[in-house]
This record gives structure tokens, C-alpha cells and sequence, in this order.
């Protein structure tokens, strides 16, 4: 797959989502609040008292204080996405980590595609109709091949330029009579099988992800339950408290599963939905350029049809 701005927009929001997660700890201590115990005070002992006698007077730096307790402006995605989820994935174990990052790996291949293919047939779906109004106006079938390259990547152009090189080889060109119309049909149908399978490149992996992903997200569930019942039963304390957070961090990937499919699967309907419409198009096309051939085809004169009546 060739490199495009969808690539590298999902490659800078992987770093960012890396860079978020090694500073799960600072935003632990952003979303807890500020703590006096870690902020600097300072501990001034009033003259003639004990320590004993007399409480401390506590002095507070605020300007210190603030300045520990300033958000990184790295750190704004992983506050977008939840301090506390942030921490429960920095606190899986390392077949969840390996799971999610798999997951990740799935789910920015899977964007890549999606925007990928949403671009092109965007830009497919406008030519389409510039070219089919160009075809229109055109009085002969050179005129439209000599413009034809600048409404790419429509597949009509696609189809055109297959039924036109089988008309030029029959000879239309020069004579405006071709020998057989059903293999200029025959082209334009190869010629529209080509253009849509190039549509459909890449296109199976949006299937693979939605079908995959949720069982690999799965996976990582199991088996982080099965690690927090196996803490539990290490541990002796039978209560929810002690297998709660466990199994919190278990669905973690499930939830990622479920993230990576979701969008593959819509995306995946939605363009195949498209690529239909695209054939069934193309399909038209071919026929009224069947029509178009048939109309540049030289009729025999009133007086040459007569003639040979006559003879017979």
C-alpha cells in the first residue's frame, strides 16, 4: 500500500497514544488532584514550643505547587481518553499489553483503508459524472479519447478506453465500421472487471478486522480473569474487592476488540455497497457506448438497398 496522508495521520496519533501511555503516572496525579503531602511546604517551628506542644505551621508555595501540577500538553490525549483507563492499561499484565497492541496494529491498518478508500471513491464518484456528461456532448468517439485521461480514477474512463482500443483494432477508427460488436462488448466487460477489482484491493482486511478483532479481544479477557482468579486464590481473600480490579482490567480488551470491529465492519458495508454501484454504472456505460458504436456506423444508401432488389 502506497503511503498517503492517512498514514501519516494515524502514525502521528500512534505517537501520541505512546507518548500516553508512559506518562500514565502524571496523570494519575493530575486526575487525583493536588496532594499537600508531595506539594513543597515548608515546616516552621514557633520559638519557645516544642514540636510536642505546639502544632506545626504549615507554609504553602503556590507557585511551586503549580508548576508541578501543570498538564503536559503530551498529555492531552490520554486525558481525552480517560486518566483511569490510561492507568488500567499501564497496570495489565504483558499478554494484555501484547493483545491491545495487536489490536492497535489492526484497527490504524483497518482507518488507513477505510480513509483511503472513502478518498478515491469520492473522487471516482465526481469524475463518473463529468465524464459521462463529456461522452454526451461528444459528436465523435476520438473526441472523448482524447480527454478521457483527465477524468481519472473514474472506471468509466476504464471501460472507455477497452471498448475504444477493440474499435480502433476493428478498424472504426478509419472506417467507422466494426466486424463485431459482440467482442467490443467483451472488451468493455474485461475492462470494468479490472476496474473493480482494483476497488476491491485491500478491502478484505476491513472483513478480517470485524471478524477477528473481537475474538482477539476476547482472548485477552480470558485470560486476565483466569490471571485474577489465580491471584485470588493466592491471595485467600475471597471478596470482590480483591478480584474487582482484575477483571476491570480484563475487559479492557474486549472493549478494544469491540473498537477495532465496529468501524471495519460499517466501513466495509458501506464501500462494498459503493463498488456495486460502481459495476452496476459501469454495466450502462457499456452499453451506451454499444449504442454510440452502432450510431457511427456507416447506413447503406437509399439507392444501394434498391439496387440490389432490383437484382434479385
Amino acid at each position: 500500500m502506497r503511503f498517503s496522508a492517512a498514514w501519516w495521520f494515524l502514525a502521528g496519533v500512534l505517537s501520541l497514544i505512546v507518548a500516553a501511555w508512559r506518562r500514565s503516572a502524571l496523570v494519575s496525579q493530575i486526575t487525583a488532584g493536588f496532594n499537600p503531602a508531595n506539594a513543597n511546604t515548608e515546616v516552621r517551628w514557633q520559638r519557645g514550643f516544642s514540636p510536642a506542644k505546639a502544632p506545626a505551621t504549615m507554609v504553602y508555595n503556590p507557585i511551586k505547587a503549580s508548576a508541578k501540577n501543570t498538564m503536559h500538553p503530551s498529555l492531552f490525549p490520554a486525558v481525552v481518553v480517560g486518566g483511569e483507563i490510561v492507568d488500567l492499561v499501564g497496570q495489565t499484565g504483558a499478554v494484555a499489553k501484547f493483545v491491545l497492541l495487536l489490536l492497535l496494529i489492526f484497527s490504524l491498518i483497518s482507518w488507513a483503508i477505510i480513509l483511503a478508500k472513502w478518498g478515491r471513491l469520492r473522487r471516482a464518484r465526481v469524475q463518473s459524472g463529468r465524464f459521462v456528461r463529456a461522452f454526451r456532448k461528444a459528436q465523435r468517439l476520438q473526441d472523448v479519447a482524447a480527454v478521457a485521461e483527465q477524468f481519472r480514477p473514474s472506471p468509466l474512463v476504464g471501460v472507455f478506453e477497452g471498448g475504444f482500443e477493440e474499435y480502433r483494432r476493428q478498424g472504426g477508427v478509419s472506417t467507422g465500421a466494426i466486424r463485431s460488436p459482440l467482442s467490443l462488448q467483451r472488451a468493455m466487460q474485461i475492462a470494468a472487471s479490472e476496474e473493480m477489482t482494483r476497488f476491491e484491493r485491500n478491502l478484505p482486511w476491513l472483513a478480517i478486522t470485524g471478524a477477528v478483532t473481537p475474538f482477539i479481544g476476547l482472548f485477552g479477557t480470558v485470560w486476565g480473569i483466569i490471571d485474577a482468579f489465580h491471584g485470588l486464590g493466592t491471595a485467600g481473600a475471597a471478596t470482590l474487592r480483591a478480584v474487582a480490579p482484575g477483571i476491570s482490567e480484563a475487559l479492557i480488551t474486549t472493549a478494544a476488540g469491540l473498537a477495532a470491529a465496529i468501524p471495519a465492519v460499517i466501513a466495509y458495508n458501506l464501500i462494498g455497497s459503493s463498488i456495486r454501484e460502481f459495476a452496476a454504472r459501469c454495466d450502462d456505460f457499456a452499453l451506451e457506448m454499444l449504442n454510440a458504436v452502432e450510431r457511427q456506423q456507416p447506413q447503406p444508401s437509399y439507392r444501394t438497398a434498391e439496387a440490389g432488389e432490383v437484382r434479385r
